[in-house]
């Protein structure tokens, strides 16, 4: 089965991939932390089935967008309004006021003719 193509796999293709499938679950069921492992094991099982594949996607998906909201209510929240950051005095970044200081090298940088 090519990149992208729709075309099922054929009988040996198959058969091929279950057995490594059931191979990497016996390496997966021996040593459960392997995360390499049963990470190419779901990958496996979702060339088998690519409605796996879907499902993961969009639970995925949902996961994501379910923890955006939640940032989103927690940044827009009343204690972020608390302090008003403008009228904080939190100093000069460096601890140097760079604005005291001349900002041109003395010469005029300008093309004149």
């Amino acid at each position: 089965m090519g990149v992208g193509s729709n075309t099922p796999m054929s009988g040996w293709q198959r058969a091929n991939v279950l057995a490594a499938a059931q191979y990497l679950r016996d390496i997966v069921s021996q040593s459960p932390g392997d995360m390499k492992a049963a990470a190419v094991y779901q990958g496996l099982l979702e060339v088998l089935e690519p409605a796996r594949r879907a499902l993961r996607q969009q639970r995925e998906l949902s996961e994501a967008a379910r923890s955006s909201v939640m940032m989103r209510e927690k940044r827009t929240g009343a204690e972020r309004r608390r302090t008003d950051r403008r009228r904080v005095n939190i100093g000069a970044p460096a601890g140097v006021e760079r604005r005291k200081t001349e900002r041109r090298s003395g010469r005029d940088r300008r093309n004149r003719v």
